[in-house]
């Protein structure tokens, strides 16, 4: 039980510092949140697009194996 304990603190202080440091650091021009908004939307986009082709396929396949 100790060394959990001594895990987790270890993890939250790493985390502590590491929020600290960022926060003192002036903008180092990393992604902005505009452009991971967008490579989700684009991503889920893709995504449902392969999976409605994925239904259509599996929905007339016996249809399109006479073809």
């Amino acid at each position: 039980m100790k060394y959990t304990a001594f895990r987790s603190y270890r993890a939250v202080r790493w985390l502590a510092t590491r929020l600290e440091e960022a926060s003192s650091q002036p903008d180092r021009g990393d992604i902005s949140i505009t452009t991971v908004i967008i490579w989700v939307a684009a991503v889920t986009g893709a995504l449902l697009i392969a999976g409605t082709i994925a239904v259509v396929i599996s929905k007339y396949n016996g249809n399109l194996s006479g073809i």
